[in-house]
């Protein structure tokens, strides 16, 4: 019997709804396929415990997630904390200090999803975002000087380093050589950031000799965004910065269906630290407590964490499953369906206890 330890996060907003519901799911994996167990260690941090102690996370919170060997995290955000405030709190804190430097978000238009590109459907939108997750904009460099008065300064410094970029590029390049279609798109906007952008492109041209199975191009940031709306077929793979890759993955998701249905991986390659598996969708306070906020990221998610332990069978089951609920139209509001959290988290348990899946 193979057995995981699994550190469950499930944070704020409906972030606990999706972490349950992908922990039941999980169980019944888990209990169909026999191979396996997982051990869950749920951490209440968050924003609630902001309010009790002033901080998110305790002091020796990266030295209790440490011997996990995945890390599950919901969502982190209220309407009443700075969203800095949660994000440097918790997510990154996490992200950084176990070097989570590769962030992986595949994108597709599942069975029963309609995008709301025309003409395009399920196998048309087909997308691998890989995100650099450890430095450009979001790396903390900068600050404020002479707060308060006519001459006040803020800088927010982009750090590029060539071991950040260049094994960000490696991470993709192999990420795209081991898919079909073997073609990489480097979004940059070396046009106008003439230093850390231009760099960017230096180092994908040097590592793309090392990759002569990978066809690989180049677009500007704002030129990817048409792309991805008018020319989806021609995209297969995307590297991009912290900040590029942030956005068009949710332009990804959006296109796809709903934001309710993205995945995410905050990886490290090295597997030296565990990495940190999340649905993409926030904390969505707007639908919190409502019971109908959209499992199928968090599903999606769990998918993922089960390849990344090496369960590739487990998890190819669970997104099977997953695909035939959506397929049935069982389905939230959010992809125009009326079944609630629990409708489709039975029906997904149900699939595959029947052996379906």
């Amino acid at each position: 019997m193979r057995r995981y330890r699994i550190a469950a996060i499930p944070a704020d907003g409906i972030g606990p709804e999706v972490i349950d519901a992908g922990l039941e799911v999980l169980d019944a994996l888990a209990a169909r396929d026999g191979g396996f167990s997982l051990t869950v260690d749920r951490y209440d941090w968050g924003s609630e415990r902001y309010r009790r102690t002033g901080a998110l996370m305790p002091a020796d919170g990266l030295d209790q997630l440490r011997s996990a060997d995945a890390i599950y995290f919901g969502a982190v955000g209220s309407p009443d904390i700075p969203d800095h405030v949660t994000l440097w709190g918790l997510r990154l804190p996490i992200c950084h200090g176990f070097d989570q430097y590769a962030n992986v978000r595949p994108t597709r238009i599942l069975p029963g999803v309609t995008s709301p590109l025309r003409d395009v459907g399920v196998g048309d939108l087909d997308w691998l975002i890989v995100r650099e997750n450890s430095e450009g904009e979001y790396a903390g460099q900068g600050g404020r000087t002479h707060r308060g008065l006519p001459e006040e300064v803020a800088t927010e410094t982009a750090i590029f380093t060539r071991r950040g970029v260049e094994r960000i590029m490696r991470f993709a390049f192999a990420e795209a050589a081991a898919r079909p279609a073997r073609h990489l798109t480097v979004v940059t906007k070396s046009n106008a950031q003439r230093h850390g952008m231009v760099f960017w492109d230096e180092i994908a041209a040097l590592v793309a000799a090392d990759f002569p199975e990978v066809v690989w191009d180049k677009e500007l940031v704002d030129a990817m965004t048409t792309r991805m709306v008018r020319r989806p077929r021609s995209i297969d793979t995307v590297v991009a910065t912290n900040l590029h890759a942030d956005i068009l993955s949710d332009l990804a998701a959006a296109l796809a269906g709903s934001l309710g249905i993205a995945p995410t991986g905050n990886v490290d390659p090295e597997r030296r630290f565990p990495s940190m598996f999340e649905p993409i969708h926030g904390s969505a306070f707007d639908i919190t407590g409502k019971g109908i906020a959209n499992p199928v990221a968090s599903f999606w998610t769990a998918a993922m964490m089960l390849d990344h332990l090496g369960e590739k069978a487990a998890g190819a089951a669970l997104m099977r499953a997953v695909e035939q609920v959506c397929a049935a139209g069982i389905v939230t509001p959010d992809l125009g369906g009326t079944a609630t959290t629990r409708d489709v988290t039975r029906a997904v348990c149900e699939g595959l206890a029947g052996g379906n899946a």
